[in-house]
């Protein structure tokens, strides 16, 4: 009896290293073909995500009823594509037109004026820096203007701009053309992308792959869902904000941090910033002291408020609901992609985490920590 427990024992270790063999060797194959093909990969998980995100839209075409003829999966997918290219021609239409206007207005603004309304506030910033050895530059404050707004704001430095716009249209093109294409197939047939991953994978694993890729779809739905809340309710709450203190421009000032905190943490800052922009570039002509500095820090404390609120209370909650881990964890992950590939690493970390702990949880379930990390997907039956 020892005997044989013994021999059992070595024959389940022997499978148990071998399964690791093969995970390891299949981890480093999907790396090396990543790496080489890191274009085309990309094109294709783009375009499964932005069937994801159509999905809806899709399933909610395939409803309709035009007269006794329903819309057929070809039709709902190409219907569902010019939905995609209307929302992204409104934003377009939305943003640019004013930012090149306000962008106008800095290029032929009077920096006299401006240096002559802000010399007092900034004699006392250099008075109480030089308390603490800091030196502000000797040039005047309407010399530091025009280098720093008219350098960047200039009619010629817009058209230049443009011009390289223009000159990478071209390979523009070729990379929405790309993924539209790639979209439409995959709208249109939803199990395309399952049965290519099927593909890859060996018969006796197909079975748990099949059952990561539902969970992985399904979790990354209820995200992009979460996601999509949760710009609505930083939107909303700007514009609200901002329309009730008087703020010009707060509708465009609000889209744009809403779009803008699709980057966790960091894009509000930048929201923050383009809100103050604007609202400098639309009050150029008002007295600084009485009116465009009550302003601006109305602008700032309105970001910093809905921020908070965002940051503690709804981003924590949807985030953490929708791919049904803790709030710590997501923050981690933030931090982490923030580390190993910047703003893009911010944008994809829980995506990317939510799909590392849906592969963990079928094919390493044996081992404590995934046991721990993916307890809540347990609990919800995935």
């Amino acid at each position: 009896m020892p005997f044989r427990h013994h021999q059992f024992h070595l024959i389940m270790t022997a499978q148990t290293w071998s399964r690791y063999i093969i995970i390891g060797l299949t981890t480093l194959v999907i790396g090396f073909v990543v790496y080489h093909f890191s274009t085309i990969i990309s094109y294709v998980i783009t375009a499964w995500v932005l069937s994801l995100i159509g999905q809806p839209i899709y399933k909610r075409i395939r409803l309709m009823k035009i007269g006794k003829l329903r819309p057929g999966p070809g039709v709902a997918s190409i219907l569902t594509l010019l939905c995609f290219f209307l929302i992204f021609g409104g934003l377009v239409a939305m943003f640019v037109p004013s930012i090149l206007k306000q962008a106008s207005n800095l290029a032929n603004v009077d920096y006299p004026a401006i240096a002559t309304a802000l010399e007092e506030p900034y004699h006392k910033v250099g008075l109480w820096l030089a308390q603490y050895g800091i030196k502000l530059p000797e040039d005047t404050l309407e010399q530091l203007l025009k280098n720093g707004l008219r350098g960047w704001f200039e009619p010629s430095k817009i058209g230049t701009f443009i011009a390289s716009v223009f000159g990478a249209i071209g390979s523009i093109i070729v990379n929405v053309a790309s993924v539209v294409f790639i979209t439409f197939f995959f709208l249109q047939e939803r199990k395309l992308f399952i049965n290519f991953i099927l593909a890859l994978v060996p018969e006796k694993y197909e079975e748990p792959t099949l059952e990561t890729i539902k969970d992985t779809v399904s979790l990354l739905t209820r995200y992009f869902g979460g996601l999509i809340i949760q710009l609505s309710i930083f939107g909303v709450a700007l514009w609200l904000l901002l329309t009730i203190l008087g703020i010009k421009n707060a509708l465009l000032i609000a889209l744009f941090g809403a779009l803008m905190n699709v980057i966790p943490y960091i894009g509000p800052i930048i929201g923050a910033a383009f809100g103050i922009f604007i609202t400098i570039s639309s009050n150029l002509g008002i007295d600084f002291y009485a009116e465009l500095g009550p302003m601006l820090i109305k602008v700032f404390v309105v970001f910093q408020v809905v921020q908070i609120i965002d940051n503690n209370f709804i981003q924590p909650y949807i985030f953490s609901k929708s791919v049904l881990a803790h709030p710590l964890e997501i923050f981690i992950m933030i931090l982490v992609g923030a580390q190993v590939a910047g703003i893009l690493g911010i944008i994809l970390a829980i995506p990317v985490y939510t799909i590392i702990r849906v592969i963990a949880k079928e094919f390493l379930y044996q081992f404590k920590i995934v046991k721990q990390l993916t307890g809540r997907m347990e609990e919800e039956g995935y």
